[in-house]
């Protein structure tokens, strides 16, 4: 029995070390032209003023007039979204069909939950790489202050019901079978947050990381502390030039990611009650990214477009990975998903010049920066011979992350790829990898270098 989970494990990693994704094997390289995104607003406990696919438009409007080509020559767009509201199927061809791209442009939508930015991302790059498209849109949005309320089981048999009731006899005796308790909401977005495999919210896989490798609710409130003021300090600087404002239909204008604690302090934040586990956790709303709405939108091409419209590029997709493992511990997916990426192109830790970890959790990032430092779990759960190494945590997140500026779960794989492409510009660097863990236990990465 050891035997055969022996060989299982093995066959795994060698499945992790092997599995290609855009970019690799001598495929066209896929170019980064332009991207945009807009400000990241957070919930306040109702309706925020934009649905996603307005978001989507805000963004994506002004990347397109700012391009020298006709839109109509555009392959298709892909946009990742996790909870699209109901005038929203299939978010992307929406938009795509208000942006006027014309009823020619094929469109879709990719679900990958935390991921599903960068996801549409990848789906775009392989397109390119593979020769099937040339111009590709592709983002992801996140309206999470429109999520769904919805009815029981009980309340939707009971409508049904009343919707049968021919007259007004059994009209009577269905209403007499309306109980309080019918009334009761199902909150979509806890729901979504939650894995229904394992049982677990997300906010308590973060807190089984916590425990695992010991960081402690001080060093959880610095780095979220850190989150804010680095986030303040680029804003600050004029440093995120890459958000298009949006305004409303009173003329109000959204220019800024409006999450930020520009005054946070460890103090602060250390006042605040553990959220997920009660009363002995670490975790809080404080510590962790913000309910959020927002869009990101880029802009990818092939070699053969960036010369026939002489366009400029901020980037290019390496390679792209995507990893599985223990939805009770999701939030180490970006160490299985960034390691055999750094394999496959012979990296270690110092090769990289700017690091994007998506803040889910501060306890979820310090933790997978330990990971990589544990040579014990290197070795038994990546299949590694020692430990894989640091991260300069002054070159990770260098301007916030989703604990300060929010985590629209459609929208941070694309957001991340576009600011650290920034980074990466205004540094004059050239390698960055950008991850996210994602809820049902997976980890994405993509690999990226600066024109």
């Amino acid at each position: 029995m050891a035997e055969a989970k022996k060989k299982t494990t093995k066959k795994a990693a060698t499945r992790k070390k092997t599995a290609s994704s855009s970019g690799a094997g001598g495929q066209r390289p896929v170019y980064i032209v332009d991207g945009s995104r807009t400000p990241h607003l957070k919930a306040r406990n109702k309706p925020g003023p934009f649905a996603a696919a307005d978001l989507l438009l805000g963004c994506t409007r002004p990347l397109l007039l700012r391009q020298a080509f006709d839109p109509g020559l555009i392959d298709e767009v892909i946009t990742g979204c996790v909870m699209p509201g109901p005038d929203e199927a299939n978010i992307a061809r929406v938009v795509s069909l208000r942006l006027g791209l014309g009823e020619h442009v094929p469109a879709w939508t990719v679900q990958r939950n935390c991921a599903s930015g960068m996801q549409a991302l990848d789906s775009a790059a392989k397109d390119i790489a593979i020769g099937r498209a040339d111009l590709v849109l592709a983002g992801g949005v996140e309206a999470m202050s429109h999520a769904p309320v919805l009815w029981t089981e009980e309340m939707v048999g009971w409508l049904g019901a009343w919707m049968s009731a021919k007259t007004f006899t059994q009209r009577l005796k269905t209403l007499g079978q309306l109980r309080p308790q019918h009334f009761k909401p199902v909150i979509g977005l806890l729901r979504g947050l939650t894995d229904p495999v394992v049982g677990l919210s997300m906010g308590q896989t973060a807190e089984n990381l916590a425990w695992r490798f010991g960081v402690s609710r001080q060093e959880m409130d610095e780095f979220a502390v850190r989150s804010h003021h680095r986030l303040a300090t680029a804003q600050k600087e004029g440093r995120m030039d890459e958000i298009e404002p949006l305004y409303d239909t009173r003329g109000k204008v959204y220019d800024h990611d409006d999450g930020i604690r520009a005054d946070s302090t460890v103090e602060q934040l250390g006042n605040l009650k553990p959220v997920f586990d009660k009363p002995f956790g670490n975790v809080t709303a404080g510590n962790s990214a913000q309910v959020t709405d927002g869009a990101a939108m880029l802009l990818l091409a092939s070699e053969k477009a960036v010369k026939e419209h002489n366009l400029p590029v901020l980037g290019r997709i390496v390679d792209a990975n995507w990893a599985g493992l223990d939805p009770a511990q999701m939030g180490l997916g970006p160490v299985h998903a960034m390691t055999p990426l750094m394999q496959r192109h012979k990296l270690k830790p110092e090769d990289i010049d700017y690091w994007e970890i998506n803040e889910a959790f501060a306890a979820q990032v310090l933790a997978c920066l330990r990971a990589w430092e544990d040579s014990s779990y290197c070795k038994s759960e990546l299949g590694l011979r020692g430990a894989m190494g640091s991260v300069d945590q002054q070159r990770l997140n260098v301007d916030g992350g989703g604990i300060s500026l929010g985590h629209p779960v459609g929208t941070s794989g694309a957001r991340i790829v576009l600011h650290l492409l920034q980074v990466l510009k205004q540094h004059n660097a050239k390698r960055g990898m950008a991850s996210l863990c994602i809820g049902g236990g997976q980890g994405g990465a993509m690999l990226i270098e600066s024109a």
